[in-house]
């Protein structure tokens, strides 16, 4: 329970001063019924004696009027906290996520699931330690005043709340083992949800949909099962804890009738007594909750903790506040234009091993290689979206410590494989909270500007979930926009040009090439005729480094992969791709036919 007490302990000093207030003020809830409980005791032994003390009634009917008002001002304060220490946890994750220091989720469903279902119960773990103050002041204050009257029935009532410590204690493994298996399940269940709203059309072209409404069954049915477990264990500890209150006033009639007999327990004492134990059992009631979320809690610190980085703290206050806006997220200052990209010794724990990469400005490097043999790895490596064991990253000489932060737009702008479109307008996929003020020259070196002509809506086009309205070719290019709108002095591409008729792609590398630095990933023989520099990888290793026609003379691996170009598929000529090299306009190369040769890693 360590890592859960850290960030207990966290969450209690972000925004101190509004959890200290808000237990300030959850105090006198849980302890005005003292003076309730005395007044109470006064009254009626008043009224034995029969007089009518509306001094008293008066006096009892402000104090409930007084504490009904406080829980309300505590329950409007205690809200920001709980808001706030939530947002804190989910941005941290979030965080270490899109930098590319976790682990992302499965599933999109799964990472809801931990969003909000886990950060929930981590705060409210943490939340619970409030009430629990107010219910020790109140508990020992009571205590002393009833043992004043008497010692035996007090001491009776302390044996349920032991009771209860205890059976906590016993069934928090149970719990922790129960709830963990149950989060698990209820991952499962979004993230199926999640991946068939995304694969509907998949879904439909397969005949598939009571398949996946099967699957859909399944995973409920096993995840009712767990749920119902969890529950049976946590409501188990709850329903413990509230019997002692029914025991306790059992125990308080039963000791305090032969008290009454002997004149020695008033009917005011009895009333004091009565009132005091339904308020007494807070304490256990307040230890069994926290006793049973605390195994709840552990689990969600830990599943929190396997989205991040290996050293990164989920509680660690980043900022994150919700009585002002958000500061805009800093830009990098751009004030060291891109001379050289140097990498030296990448090594990932996914089967990069050693690799050297060099990128001058205004260059054209393109890495090729097998299925599997670590290209988009390489990339995603060098932009810090995959995590490194070992290697060094340089920009200008200088050292890059953290890439996920520092080779972002404007410096770098990355285009993967699978296009990541919103369903939103062209502009809105386009800009991403960006000004327009290079829209309509990054649509241009995208080949896009004529295809945006053709569409009614102009850039107020609605493409669709993930752009589902537009043909595999114009999502590229989109994407390839998107990025250029950023003006980036590297372009780093992911096999871009894969959905890409001839033409288009003559005309997509003949503008972009020149605009800025690019680093791409494909095997098309086009675009390897037009490379300054072509990167050959296999299992992980550099086995070739240089132009074209020299790896095709000196690289095995070149040669082989050169061989399985389809037969059918144009390929550049010696002659083109002597010209295609040695070319310095981009219109020079307007001549060299494509193909494609479409392989992902």
């Amino acid at each position: 329970m360590r890592p859960l007490m850290k960030v207990a302990a966290a969450l209690a000093r972000f925004e101190l001063r509004r959890y200290l207030v808000g237990g300030l003020l959850w105090l006198p809830a849980s302890v005005l019924p003292l003076a309730g409980g005395l007044i109470l005791q006064q009254l009626f032994d008043h009224l034995v004696a029969g007089r009518v003390p509306l001094l008293l009634c008066a006096a009892f009917a402000g104090i409930e009027l007084v504490r009904g008002v406080t829980i309300v001002i505590a329950w409007t304060y205690g809200d920001y906290w709980w808001s706030a220490a939530a947002a804190l946890l989910r941005a941290n994750v979030l965080r270490s996520v899109l930098a590319g220091r976790g682990r992302a989720p499965r599933s999109p469903g799964e990472g809801l699931s931990r969003l909000r279902d886990d950060t929930g119960d981590v705060v409210q773990f943490v939340d619970e330690s409030v009430p629990l103050a107010g219910a020790v002041l109140f508990s020992t204050a009571a205590l002393t005043i009833m043992a004043s009257i008497d010692p035996a029935v007090t001491l009776v009532l302390v044996l349920p709340v032991i009771a209860v410590g205890v059976l906590s204690r016993l069934l928090n493994r149970t719990i922790r083992r129960l709830h963990r298996h149950s989060r698990a399940l209820g991952a499962a269940v979004t993230g199926h949800l999640g991946e068939i709203f995304g694969g509907v059309l998949a879904i439909k072209t397969a005949g598939a949909e009571e398949a996946a409404l099967e699957r859909l069954r399944r995973h409920n049915r096993l995840r009712r099962e767990a749920a119902v477990k969890d529950r049976l264990a946590t409501d188990l500890l709850d329903a413990a804890t509230g019997a002692t209150a029914e025991i306790s006033i059992g125990l308080v009639l039963l000791l305090a009738a032969p008290a009454m007999r002997r004149g020695d327990f008033t009917v005011g004492d009895l009333a004091l007594f009565t009132t005091y134990v339904g308020w007494l059992t807070a304490l256990p009631r307040t230890i069994g909750v926290i006793m049973s979320r605390m195994p709840q809690a552990g689990v969600s610190v830990e599943r929190l903790t396997q989205l991040m980085g290996p050293e990164e703290d989920l509680s660690r206050d980043t900022g994150a506040r919700l009585h002002r806006d958000h500061p805009a997220a800093p830009r990098p200052a751009h004030d060291d234009p891109l001379r050289v990209l140097r990498a030296r010794g990448l090594t990932t724990g996914h089967g990069l091993h050693g690799v050297d990469l060099e990128v001058r400005r205004g260059s054209f490097t393109v890495i090729t290689g097998a299925v599997g043999s670590g290209k988009t790895t390489l990339v995603r490596a060098l932009l810090g979206l995959e995590p490194l064991t070992s290697g060094t990253i340089h920009w200008n000489g200088g050292p890059v410590t953290d890439p996920g932060r520092f080779l972002v737009p404007g410096r770098t702008a990355y285009v993967g494989q699978v296009p990541r479109l919103f369903s939103a307008s062209l502009r809105e996929n386009l800009l991403l909270g960006r000004p327009a003020d290079h829209l309509e020259r990054a649509l241009e070196l995208a080949a896009f500007d004529r295809d945006l002509a053709g569409m009614p809506d102009g850039l107020d086009t609605v493409v669709g979930p993930r752009g589902v309205r537009l043909s595999g070719g114009q999502a590229q290019r989109v994407a390839a926009a998107r990025a250029l709108v950023r003006t980036p002095d590297l372009l780093v591409v992911d096999d871009l040009s894969s959905a890409l008729d001839v033409e288009t792609e003559r005309q997509l590398w003949e503008r972009i090439t020149g605009a800025c630095t690019l680093l791409v990933v494909s095997h098309r023989p086009a675009v390897l005729a037009r490379a300054d520099q072509v990167i050959v990888l296999d299992r992980g290793r550099v086995t070739g480094r240089g132009r074209l026609e020299e790896l095709l003379e000196t690289c095995p691996e070149m040669r082989r992969l050169w061989s399985l170009t389809p037969l059918e598929e144009p390929r550049p000529s010696a002659g083109a791709r002597a010209a295609a090299i040695q070319a310095d306009a981009p219109g020079d190369h307007g001549d060299h036919p494509s193909s494609r040769l479409t392989v992902t890693d």
